[in-house]
């Protein structure tokens, strides 16, 4: 390979499959006239991204690398396909066995699909419930936890043969600033990111993680430069990741199309500080034949050892080896569909999802109710009946069901209030049907202020399907007779609700993080 293939070995670029056939022959013109070293694929459908892989591939010299951000896997990406729990209901997860399980089978949707590395998992701790990016994509915010967990499922992909990548270094999980739209500022001291935001990583690294993405943010503590990302920071990447945390594995930059690059580094030269400050790989360049021009001339002018550049270079070639992609075989796309949603993944969803309820008020007595009384059974932030209504509806024959929207007016509910009267005893979900479950609920205040004056009835059992976040802002709800913590709204999770109100199951989960003032990290009521 002459420099200008080597260095391209460094790029992987965007692809997708749902932006028509002009977007997709204008990327196999980008890896036909530069021979880039993978791809990172966002949305679209499994069985068009097969097929496209199958034709990339063919256009490669040296067989692509293929990758995609899988933190709940294929889901989080590709239609038709299963998505697994949210870190943060997997950090209710008492047992570390499913979750590398969860592992084990996310990697083999990967390799059904021909891709050999998940930009995943994420070990940031988010400590800070305000947090627009990570939230509800950690385990938690107990450091000890997210390391625990981290390690589970990264050592369930990598068993399985998927290279991973720990994310996003080192830690975004106390920032309020979203890097896709500005740069954040990280002003914590270098002791309280030594023994705090780093943890998680520290550990992985010691547990063998393959890869380990860096974040964009301004870290003054480890580099005083102003402005400046820390993906483009050689004290940080080298000197903090490489040489003080002994990480020798693959180090992989955020996207560099994000504007807490580009609002400060335009035209190229992120791409160049990214790579001299000791990236291997250079995800999704705003122009990856500019960059690749640039930096050529900066090894060529001695810019970088050679020993150094060569190592990068290697260190890919030898990833993908590991990954098999010196035996690479076109994806069969015959009975794809099927092999993805396959009856034992649907299984481990639900297990994981029992696994995660949380009991956080409430015995058995307040949780089951009587069956025979009058029983309203009500969900919030839906306009059409939820699971959670009709599998409980099966266990409770003198009930009825009742919709309120995010934005019901507030003639409609001090109506309903009136209704409600009549019932003996209610069982309300919370719903949040967000693809991206923040962490306050967008509900009006009138939606809101009905929550909690049914919380105050005598006989009212709360089920939250939304980010444990949001019962800070649901003032009152601590004073119902039993509260479910579900964590996010899953036909699965509303299952496992309705399992341990009726008795079939144990509520075995416990908080993932603190939620001030009521409920903090670890909570977590059994049934007697």
């Amino acid at each position: 390979m002459n420099r200008r293939k080597k260095i391209a070995q460094l790029f992987f670029i965007r692809a997708n499959t749902d932006k028509g056939q002009a977007y997709e022959d204008s990327i196999a013109k980008v890896i036909s006239d530069e021979q880039i070293g993978g791809i990172v694929f966002f949305q679209g459908g499994p069985v068009r991204q097969a097929n496209l892989i199958n034709r990339y591939q063919k256009l490669a010299k040296v067989p692509l690398m293929i990758t995609m951000d899988g933190e709940w896997g294929l889901g989080m990406r590709l239609d038709s396909t299963i998505s697994y729990p949210f870190q943060m209901t997997l950090g209710a997860i008492q047992d570390n066995k499913l979750i590398y399980k969860m592992g084990q089978f996310v990697a083999y949707d990967f390799k059904r699909m021909g891709m050999q590395m998940n930009l995943g998992p994420d070990m940031d701790v988010n400590n800070n419930p305000d947090n627009p990016v990570i939230n509800y994509r950690s385990f938690g915010d107990n450091k000890y936890s997210v390391a625990t967990k981290g390690i589970a499922y990264m050592q369930g992909m990598q068993s399985e043969g998927l290279l991973t990548s720990a994310k996003h270094f080192p830690g975004h999980g106390d920032t309020n600033v979203d890097s896709h739209l500005d740069l954040p500022l990280l002003p914590f001291s270098r002791e309280r990111l030594d023994t705090l935001e780093e943890y998680p990583f520290r550990e992985a690294i010691k547990a063998g993680i393959s890869g380990v993405m860096i974040a964009h943010m301004n870290i003054p503590a480890l580099d005083t430069t102003k402005k400046l990302p820390s993906t483009l920071s050689r004290p940080i990447v080298t000197g903090v990741l490489k040489d003080s945390l002994g990480f020798k594995g693959l180090i992989v930059s955020d996207a560099m199309e994000m504007k807490a690059v580009t609002n400060y580094f335009p035209e190229g030269e992120a791409d160049v500080r990214a790579f001299l400050a000791g990236n291997d790989i250079i995800e999704l360049s705003e122009n990856s034949g500019r960059a690749i021009k640039l930096i050529r001339k900066v090894v060529r002018k001695g810019g970088i050892s050679k020993q150094e550049f060569e190592a990068r270079v290697k260190k890919i070639l030898a990833a993908k080896y590991w990954a098999g992609l010196n035996h690479y075989h076109e994806i069969a796309v015959e009975n794809l569909a099927a092999d993805l949603n396959r009856p034992a993944a649907k299984e481990l969803v639900q297990q994981l999802s029992d696994a995660a309820v949380t009991l956080l008020k409430g015995d058995a007595n307040a949780l089951q109710m009587n069956p025979l009384l009058k029983t309203a059974i009500i969900s919030v932030g839906v306009t059409q009946p939820t699971v959670f209504q009709q599998e409980l509806a099966r266990w409770y024959p003198n009930s009825a069901f009742f919709q309120v929207g995010k934005n019901t007016p507030e003639n409609e509910l001090k109506a309903l209030l009136t209704v409600l009267g009549q019932y003996d005893q209610v069982f309300v979900s919370i719903n949040d049907t967000r693809a991206r479950p923040a962490s306050k609920l967008d509900y009006s205040i009138p939606v809101k202020q009905f929550i909690t004056a049914i919380a105050a009835h005598q006989n009212a059992v709360f089920s939250v399907f939304a980010n444990a976040y949001t019962l800070a802002t649901l003032p009152g709800i601590e004073k119902c007779s039993a509260l479910l913590e579900c964590y996010q709204m899953t036909d699965d999770l509303q299952r496992s609700a309705v399992k341990i109100i009726i008795r079939q199951m144990n509520p075995i989960g416990r908080m993932p993080v603190t939620v001030k003032p009521l409920f903090y990290t670890g909570q977590g009521l059994r049934l007697q």
